[in-house]
Order: structure tokens, then C-alpha cells, then sequence
């Protein structure tokens, strides 16, 4: 990667590293946790065209909270340079070099230096944004029952010097800000799920109201958190399919002279790389609530707009027109033994479902925020975006933390046409890939064959509801399945009450019935 300026083809950056280093180091502007393959794709190629185009004078500050890993062996060995590789549908390959990190953390308290650095940068009065990708789950602190999980019991007990859970951490820095001068801050969750900046707040203000109880912090931090003329939480949608680093992107690259690089698989189960491959097609949406000032950040095409229109453009893709889509083809993808999700889009059946999901049940239902047209949009997905061959996304990647999903991405959509017809039982595909879940989470294939099964913090728990089921297994399943199915903190609402639960029950019946059930249901029931 040093040697990249010597190389046809690749997009170098017009800002001088050393001037950002030198400028951050005493105005630092944006601090990003999280320093994943979406930061890597698209955060980062953000900020680098705000530098050069002289539109901001500083470079993001990365922290990693999850994996010591990620810093160590993809961002320090390479000076926090990042190869962005976009990957056209044609087979094109763009590549730039992103200069714009210009510093990366470990940053838990038990890392001392690291995280004595982080809380000099939160010290600062110039800091005016925090951005976030750390998933889904990493905003959730509690279990499927309501309780608070044991790592952020352990944070809530131990206070702000001992935080390990990434809420905790972030409520800690905030906290040094506030003791240092109590300045503005925007902290910006850019996960890709609806309402995001206010599941952001709420679990903040869940910690720190938690450590006032037990006096590590004192009433007026939580004010300080509720005050928007201090700390906003700005709600996002973000999109931009970024799959993990390619085996094939890391040959062409190679074939084109770029050398030291290799993909990192991290003891922690992280797939990164010195490159990062993404997708054409992107959006950033964010409420434009910064009260300590922002980068001119629509000069690198963000849109900046109201709290309103964000929710209608994050619901119109998460719940109707990409997430469902993605989730559904996920779960029959392992099923049916696709390790490619453009390669299930040459598959009529699974073709059908993603149309029917997207265009006959979450088209209907859903809103259109103006900025984006749904239906272009959705069109743009399934003729463009899920067949694109270059993109090496894999149905596994998708079908992780389904459990944390499903009320999003099917809940919302099934708690629409309950509110609007007093009942979802006209609904056919989303019933259908709910059944097909529960399929999915025997472990077991088509084919009846053993399969490794794509993490999710919930897995254990619903195997074991689901330990008496086989394939072949013809008891009532009704009992077995019906508290996972009424279960509103798991798809936001009662499937029964919604009309569905027994619609599901068949569905799932018919696929467990022998090898071959879940191709045979899918098939009858989408064509």
C-alpha cells in the first residue's frame, strides 16, 4: 500500500496527511467508533472529499471498542490509509486511496493510553461530531427478557472509569466532556435501523440515570444529556451494501501490481482487510441537529434535512424496500445452499419472494419521504443493486443477529397493516420468511444436512425452545413455536394477535416435513 501513487488506476488523495494530522491534533472535529468495512467504505471517503476540497481541515479519529484487532492489523500497519474498491455491476473496479483517518484507538478504559487520548479529544471544545457503526445489537442493553445484560450490569456497578460495553463507554466520554467544560456535541448513530438516534439517547440516558442511582454522576450530566443545545442525537438512514472484504476483489488488486495486502480474520471473528469493497449506490440521510457547527458535509452528498423526513426515507428502506428484501433471501439463501445473494437473484422462487416482500408488501404500506422515490428506489435494488455479480455479499452475513432485526424489518410492515386494516392476515411472503426462520434456526439444510448457522445473541436461547423439532417431525408443533411467535421483543408485536402466528405455523410445518419441504413450500407459495 505505500507504494500507491506508482499505480495506474488508483484515485490518490489531494490532502496532504501530514497537514491533517498536524491540524486535528489540536482541532479535532469528528470522531467515528466503530471501525468496520461500512466506516471504511463510505465514512471515509466522506470526509476524505470534505479534505480535499478544503472543506474541512481535520481528518476523523477512529475508536474500536469491540476488537483490538481491527486497529492493530488494518489500520496501524497501513498509517490508517484505506483502499476503497467500488465494485461496478460491468466488473469495473474504482479504486481510491481515502488519506482521511488520521488517528486509531483501542479505546477501553483498561487501555489506558488509548483511552486517556480519546478523553483528551472529548476535552475539546472544537470536537463537533461523534459518528457510530457498531451494528444493531451494540445499542441494546438488555436480553430477550427485559433484563439488563451482565456486561452492562458490570458497567452500571463499576461506573464511568470501568466501562466495557460500548453505551457505557460512550456515556463515560460524554461524562468527561461535561466535567470539562460541558461543551455541544452531535453523537450520530449511523446503524442502518429505523429510529436510530433515539435508541441512541435512550440507552445513554439508561446508563447514565443507572450511575446517578449509585452517585457515580450527578443530575445535572442528565440534564446536560436532554438539553439540545448541548447533546442532540440525530436520527439517520444510511445505505450502502458492504459486504466483507472479497477473495476475488484481493486477486484483481493483486493482478493490478497493489502488494501487502491480504484479508484479516480477526480472533474475534472480524473480516477486514487493507481494502475495503463496496457498492456504486449510496445515501446518507441525517437530521441536521449539530450544535456545536458540522463540516459542510452535503458538499460530499449527504442530505441534511429534518428529523421527519429522515424516519420516512430510514422506514421507507429498512421496513419495506431493501432490509426486508436482503433478510428474507438471507434466511432461504442457507437454506437452500447459496453462498451469494446476486446468485440467488438468477433463482425464480427466491426472485419472486424478494418481489413479493418488496413490492406487494412493503410498497403498499409505506410512505414516501420526498427525497427518495420508494418505488424507484425499489426498482433500483432488485434490477440493479441484489443482482450486481461483483458484489460478493453472501446470504450468511446477512442471516447474522436475524433475531435483532425481524421486528424492523417485518415487525413494523405487520404492525402497519394491523393499524391501517385491523388485521395483517392478507400477508403472504413476510409470514413466509418468519417461517422460514424458524426453519433456518434447526440448523439443518434442504438437503437435511448439518449447517453452520450465522451468529445471532438470541441463537442458543431459540434452539433449545426449538430442541424438540426435527425434520420428519409431525407432533404439534403449536406449543413449541407459540412463545417464540408471540414474542413482541422479538418482532415488535404478537404474530397471533396480528393474524399471522397460525399462518406461520403452516408454513413452518410444511418445511419441516422432509428433505426438499423448504424448496416445495417456497415454490407453492410464491408462484
Amino acid at each position: 500500500m505505500k507504494e500507491m501513487n506508482k499505480i495506474k488506476g488508483i484515485k490518490m488523495p489531494l490532502a496532504e496527511k501530514k497537514e491533517l494530522i498536524s491540524y486535528t491534533k489540536d482541532y479535532p472535529q469528528w470522531v467515528h467508533f466503530g471501525g468496520g468495512n461500512l466506516f471504511r467504505a463510505f465514512h471515509a471517503e466522506i470526509a476524505q472529499k470534505l479534505v480535499d476540497k478544503k472543506e474541512m481541515k481535520s481528518g476523523i479519529i477512529v475508536c474500536e471498542t469491540f476488537d483490538e484487532q481491527v486497529i492493530d492489523s488494518a489500520y496501524h500497519p497501513y498509517d490508517n490509509n484505506i483502499l476503497e474498491v467500488i465494485m461496478y455491476d460491468d466488473g469495473e473496479l474504482e479504486k481510491k486511496l481515502l488519506n482521511s483517518v488520521v488517528d486509531s484507538y483501542f479505546c477501553q478504559p483498561m487501555n489506558q493510553s488509548d483511552y486517556q487520548a480519546v478523553q483528551a479529544i472529548f476535552e475539546t471544545p472544537f470536537l463537533q461530531m461523534i459518528t457510530v457503526t457498531i451494528t444493531e445489537k451494540g445499542y441494546l442493553l438488555t436480553d430477550s427478557f427485559g433484563e439488563l445484560s451482565t456486561a452492562v450490569k458490570r458497567d452500571i456497578e463499576s461506573g464511568p472509569a470501568h466501562a466495557t460495553h460500548t453505551m457505557s463507554i460512550i456515556t463515560s466520554l460524554l461524562f468527561h466532556r461535561f466535567i470539562n467544560g460541558a461543551n455541544p456535541l452531535a453523537v450520530i448513530s449511523t446503524d442502518n435501523f429505523s429510529k436510530n438516534g433515539q435508541k441512541f439517547q435512550e440507552a445513554v440516558v439508561k446508563v447514565a440515570t443507572e450511575w446517578e442511582r449509585l452517585g457515580y454522576v450527578n443530575n445535572l450530566f442528565i440534564e446536560y444529556l436532554l438539553d439540545t443545545t448541548k447533546i442532540t442525537f440525530p436520527w439517520t438512514m444510511i445505505d450502502r451494501i458492504t459486504p466483507n472484504p472479497s477473495s476475488d476483489v484481493l486477486e484483481k488488486l493483486r493482478a493490478q501490481g497493489i502488494e501487502g495486502l491480504s484479508l484479516i480474520h480477526t480472533e474475534k471473528g472480524t473480516n477486514i482487510a487493507p481494502f475495503a469493497n463496496t457498492e456504486q449506490t449510496h445515501y446518507l440521510v441525517i437530521e441536521d441537529e449539530f450544535p456545536n457547527g458540522r463540516p459542510a458535509l452535503e458538499e460530499a452528498g449527504v442530505i441534511l434535512t429534518t428529523r421527519e423526513i429522515v424516519d420516512k426515507a430510514d422506514a421507507m428502506k429498512v421496513t419495506a424496500c431493501l432490509n426486508p428484501l436482503h433478510t428474507a433471501m438471507a434466511i432461504f439463501g442457507c437454506l437452500l445452499g447459496y453462498q451469494s445473494i446476486a446468485e440467488e437473484m438468477n433463482d425464480e422462487d427466491i426472485c419472486q419472494l424478494v418481489r413479493g416482500v418488496g413490492y406487494k408488501e412493503g410498497l403498499p404500506v409505506v410512505e414516501n419521504p420526498g427525497i427518495i422515490h420508494p418505488q424507484t428506489f425499489l426498482d433500483e435494488v432488485i434490477t440493479k443493486r441484489l443482482p450486481n455479480p461483483m458484489i460478493p455479499d453472501t446470504p450468511q452475513r446477512i442471516a447474522a443477529d436475524t433475531s435483532q432485526k425481524v421486528s424492523i424489518r417485518f415487525g413494523e410492515t405487520i404492525k402497519k397493516y394491523v393499524n391501517e386494516q385491523g388485521t395483517a392476515e392478507s400477508l403472504v411472503y413476510i409470514p413466509l420468511s418468519i417461517a422460514g426462520w424458524l426453519r433456518y434456526i434447526l440448523g439443518i439444510d434442504d438437503e437435511g444436512k448439518q449447517t453452520q448457522l450465522s451468529p445471532d445473541p438470541l441463537l442458543h436461547e431459540l434452539q433449545e425452545k426449538l430442541g424438540e423439532i426435527s425434520l420428519g417431525y409431525t407432533g404439534d408443533i403449536h406449543q413449541i413455536v407459540a412463545p417464540i411467535l408471540s414474542n413482541s421483543a422479538i418482532f415488535g408485536i404478537n404474530l397471533y394477535e396480528a393474524a399471522i402466528g397460525e399462518k406461520i405455523e403452516g408454513y413452518f410445518k410444511k418445511m419441516i416435513g422432509k428433505e426438499g419441504a423448504v424448496r416445495q413450500t417456497l415454490h407453492e407459495t410464491v408462484q
